[in-house]
C-alpha cells in the first residue's frame, strides 16, 4: 500500500512539473524576460501599448521615468537600464560624444515637432521689437530651437550651421529679439514672462499644451536629426529580446495607435538606421 501511495505521489509531482513547464513555454527559455526601459516625462502611452504586446511574448517591460534628458543615458550606460527611448538622433549623437558612452540606437520610433508658444501673441509676426524668446540651454535642443526661429523668419543663422546651439551663430536678428536660455523643462513655466517660448514636444504635452493646436509656429518637416530612437549599450545591440521589443514598436498597429492617440502631434517615423547615420 505504501509503495502504491508513493508511486501516486511521484506521478502527481511529475504531472504538476509538466504543467508548470508547459505554462511558461511561451517565454523564451521558459521564463519571463524583464526589460527596464527609461523614458523622459510622464507620457508613455505608446510604450504602455507596446509593453502589453511584449507581455504576451514573455517580455515584461518596466518603464522607468526621468524628469530630464541627462539621467536616462547615464543610467543606461551604468547598467541601471536595459534600453531607453526619449531622445532625438541629434541629441544622442552629441551626448554620447561629450560623455564618451558606448551606446547605440537599435530602432527609430517617432518625431515630435518642436513648437513656438506664446500667451500673448497668435502669430510669430506679432512678436514685437526686443521681445524675449525662451529656449533650451542644452546645445542640441538650442540648435533645434534656433533653426525653428530661422524657419519662422525671425532670425538668420550662419551658413553651414551645424545644429549645435550657440547664440553667436546668429548673423541676423532684425527685431533685436532677446534670447533667454534655460533648462528645457522650465520653458513652459516662463511663458507669462516672455513674448514666446520654444518648447520641446514632450515637455509641452506634459504642461497641458497641444502642439498642433496651441503652438503659434510648429516644425513643418520631419528632419532626420530630430527623429527619436531606442538606444541600448553597444554590447546589447544584438540582444534578441531588445531587438524584438524594437520590432513590436515598429509594427503597423503601433503606428495606428500613435496616429489615433496623438492626432498628428506626434508622428510615427520608422526608418532604417542607415538613414540616421548609423
Amino acid at each position: 500500500m505504501k509503495k502504491l501511495l508513493l508511486a501516486l505521489i511521484v506521478l502527481s509531482l511529475a504531472v504538476i512539473s509538466s504543467a508548470c513547464s508547459s505554462s511558461s513555454s511561451s517565454a523564451k527559455g521558459g521564463e519571463t524576460v524583464k526589460v527596464k526601459l527609461g523614458v523622459s516625462g510622464t507620457d508613455h502611452r505608446v510604450w504602455d501599448f507596446v509593453a502589453k504586446k511584449a507581455e504576451k511574448e514573455g517580455i515584461e517591460v518596466e518603464i522607468v521615468t526621468f524628469s530630464d534628458y541627462v539621467q536616462p543615458n547615464l543610467a543606461l550606460a551604468e547598467g541601471e537600464l536595459d534600453a531607453n527611448s526619449f531622445q532625438t538622433v541629434s541629441y544622442f549623437d552629441a551626448f554620447i560624444k561629450e560623455h564618451n558612452l558606448d551606446l547605440v540606437p537599435i530602432a527609430t520610433t517617432q518625431i515630435a515637432p518642436m513648437g513656438i508658444y506664446s500667451d500673448k501673441y497668435k502669430d510669430v509676426k506679432d512678436i514685437p521689437e526686443g521681445g524675449k524668446i525662451a529656449l533650451a540651454n542644452e546645445a542640441t535642443n538650442m540648435g533645434r530651437g534656433l533653426l525653428l526661429l530661422q524657419e519662422a523668419g525671425l532670425i538668420k543663422l550662419e551658413d553651414g550651421f551645424d545644429g549645435i546651439g550657440s547664440l553667436d551663430k546668429i548673423v541676423e536678428n532684425p527685431k533685436n529679439l532677446e534670447l533667454v536660455t534655460l533648462v528645457a523643462g522650465q520653458t513652459p513655466r516662463v511663458m507669462p514672462d516672455v513674448a514666446a517660448s520654444i518648447i520641446n514636444n514632450g515637455i509641452a504635452v506634459d504642461a497641458g499644451l497641444t502642439p498642433k493646436k496651441d503652438a503659434i509656429f510648429l516644425e513643418s518637416a520631419t528632419a532626420t536629426p530630430y527623429i527619436n530612437i531606442i538606444a541600448v549599450r553597444e554590447e546589447d545591440k544584438d540582444n534578441e529580446t531588445l531587438k524584438r521589443l524594437a520590432e513590436l514598436y515598429q509594427q503597423d498597429d503601433t503606428k495606428e495607435f500613435i496616429e489615433k492617440e496623438y492626432k498628428g502631434n506626434t508622428l510615427p517615423t520608422f526608418v532604417p538606421l542607415s538613414e540616421i547615420g548609423w
